[in-house]
């Protein structure tokens, strides 16, 4: 799960997404067209024929079923195939996506490549993006829903060094943050702990920095830098994003209003088959780790072991524990827009119930 540069090991992960334009889709498309990287299934489709005349008795005849249609679906991930997308790769290996009709091609992410942009395209069905992002494109008129989420909360965080004299987020006056100034998360975590004298320091994705000032900080994901930290014999402490208030939904699955008023049998299809799929990899996650290396072979199998293992208690806790996989409240999404109009990341609250959807998760 390293980001970058994965041969150095002080490589950080990937950039937190920031507001979305829709503009430059063809260059997105061209960065993550269907490249020998994206994964498919590809079975082969089923032809139809009409069936001949029979004096067969109807009995028999109703007991002859035409094999379900198989049709092409892609679903565009939110950053390089990793354990974060441990779900959709089981329903892949496992054949969850093709029992369910769907002919299921996962397009890889990346820091060129958006998610929205290529969905709301029509280049793509599905795709992967944090929840406050989700919101911002909504507003810049991206017409995109919710329908499910891999993360309860995101592993998103601020590391420190031990001896920095960090505690929590109100001792960052004073210290070098090495993060991206536009994140949503970071314009809530400085009004909330009035950090008007912390130094924000541009995030580049590289760990050097931070390693090499004791004082700084740098933002982060919990389920990987601490691999790499741990590496480099680094003391660090962890600043959960989450904590501060600030709780998105990490890793939010989507799709457009149009595909759920045309092909809403196609969406739930490609839910409850990554439902399923998550739940599977929840206890077989070395036996699918393989399938992801196989597209991102720069992240060796101990590191996915390790994210994999960090990553359950954000797919499997909070309200996945009592509501099931994938599950999302409208409280929840309701404090984030409140949280991002507060801070100015967004203009006016829409009606969340435009934004967010649970009726195509199975049902608990």
């Amino acid at each position: 799960m390293k980001r970058f540069n994965d041969t150095n090991p002080l490589v950080a992960k990937r950039p937190v997404l920031l507001s979305v334009s829709f503009i430059a889709i063809s260059s997105m498309l061209a960065a993550c067209g269907s490249g020998s990287t994206s994964v498919s299934s590809s079975p082969s489709a089923p032809t139809s024929t009409a069936p001949a005349a029979s004096t067969a008795p109807a009995a028999s005849t109703a007991a002859t079923t035409a094999p379900k249609a198989i049709v092409p679906a892609t679903v565009v991930l939110n950053w390089f195939a990793e354990p974060e997308h441990g779900g959709n790769f089981a329903a892949l290996a496992k054949g969850y996506y093709k029992d369910a009709g769907l002919d299921m091609t996962l397009m890889p992410g990346g820091p060129q490549v958006s998610s929205t942009q290529i969905v709301a395209s029509g280049k793509a069905q599905f795709g992967m993006a944090n929840g406050d992002d989700i919101l911002v494109a909504r507003q810049e008129g991206i017409p995109i829903v919710a329908i499910a989420t891999s993360l309860q909360k995101s592993p998103q965080a601020l590391f420190y060094h031990k001896d920095s004299g960090v505690k929590d987020f109100a001792d960052l006056n004073g210290h070098k943050v090495y993060v991206a100034s536009t994140a949503s998360f970071w314009q809530f975590i400085k009004k909330k702990y009035k950090l008007d004298s912390a130094q924000e320091m541009k995030y580049t994705g590289q760990l050097v920095n931070f390693v090499n000032d004791k004082t700084s900080l740098t933002q982060g994901y919990v389920t990987s830098e601490p691999f790499t930290l741990d590496q480099q014999k680094v003391e660090y402490g962890t600043l959960l994003n989450a904590d501060s208030g600030y709780n998105i939904y990490g890793g939010v699955y989507f799709t457009t209003e149009k595909m759920i008023a045309e092909h809403p049998d196609q969406v739930k299809a490609f839910v409850e088959a990554t439902v399923k799929g998550w739940d599977y990899y929840k206890d077989h996650s070395e036996e699918i780790n393989p399938s992801i290396q196989q597209k991102n072979p720069d992240m060796g199998l101990d590191m996915m072991k390790f994210s994999a293992a960090k990553e359950m208690d954000f797919v499997f806790g909070g309200d996945a524990a009592t509501k099931g996989t994938g599950v999302m409240t409208k409280e929840r999404w309701e404090e984030v827009q409140k949280q991002l109009v507060d801070v100015g990341v967004l203009k006016t609250a829409e009606s969340i119930d435009k934004v967010f959807t649970t009726q195509f998760l199975p049902k608990k």
